[in-house]
């Protein structure tokens, strides 16, 4: 099984007697429950209910000893870390960076990977993205393409941010957070839950990250994504063919309905018939 070195993300790690509370009363999904040898696809959100940081959430250790790592952007860990700072008042528990110490890595494959790592789990959001894994820098051979990851991930329809929408603009709801396991709309309040809940309960989602197929390569990210005279969006990641789309699912279905076949950059998009909906 090839191991597949995430470049790209960082870890840190939350601490402390108080860890699992703190984190669950912040982020969209469920930590109180969270054990070892599994993971949760969280974010932190603004009042306001838009995304500032996605992550997955791996629990370490057993009782007093537990302590959470969170599998993030390395562009953004130090940033992270600022933020739950902030948060923390006057909870018992510690933030910091272990970037330097951990790497993360996929493994895209339906089989547990035999492999001496810090947490280990099935990543949460898709079937089809097998294992991801923190474990300390150089632990690991990585003899895996990050290009099968994104391959993977582009199939199973899961967006990145930064690539797919931008952080700090988009709603849960729009990175398809809630249909790949990202949001538990079960548990209690955390930051921008009234938003989360109300986006559900009313249908209120207007935009959705969309898998497409090309009629060739797929167009670059960033590119105006048009039926006729619309706009309805914007490409994003790609791999060979196939790509997703941050598309405004209102337009695309006016666009089906008037046999407007949606382009980018003179390519044309298949979309699926029915867009993911709320």
């Amino acid at each position: 099984m090839s191991a597949i070195i995430l470049e790209d993300r960082g870890a840190v790690e939350v601490a402390g007697p108080d860890a699992a509370k703190f984190l669950h009363n912040l982020v969209t999904n469920d930590i109180s429950k969270l054990v070892p040898g599994e993971a949760r696809f969280c974010a932190l959100l603004t009042p306001q209910g838009k995304i500032l940081f996605d992550f997955l959430v791996f629990a370490v250790g057993e009782g007093d000893a537990r302590r959470y790592l969170l599998d993030c952007p390395l562009g953004l860990a130090n940033d992270l870390v600022k933020r739950l700072t902030m948060y923390k008042l006057r909870a018992d528990v510690t933030v910091f960076s272990r970037c330097d110490e951990l790497a993360s890595y996929a493994f895209v494959a339906p089989e547990q990977p035999r492999i001496e790592a810090v947490a280990l789990a099935m990543d949460p959001r898709s079937g089809k993205l097998g294992w991801r894994a923190l474990a300390p820098r150089g632990a690991v051979a990585a003899s895996g393409l990050r290009a099968d990851y994104e391959a993977a991930r582009v199939a199973a329809g899961v967006p990145e941010g930064g690539l797919d929408f931008a952080y700090g603009d988009a709603f849960p709801h729009e990175a398809n957070m809630d249909l790949v396991s990202g949001v538990d709309f079960t548990k209690g309040c955390y930051v921008g839950q009234e938003v989360v809940s109300r986006t559900k309960h009313r249908g209120l989602a207007r935009k959705r990250v969309v898998p497409y197929r090309a009629r060739g390569q797929a167009p670059a990210p960033g590119i105006s994504v048009r039926a006729g005279e619309m706009n309805i969006g914007l490409t994003g990641s790609r791999s060979g063919e196939n790509g997703l789309a941050l598309i405004r699912i209102d337009k695309l279905a006016d666009a089906t309905a008037a046999g407007l076949a949606p382009t980018a950059e003179g390519v044309a998009l298949e979309f699926a018939p029915s867009p993911p909906s709320s």
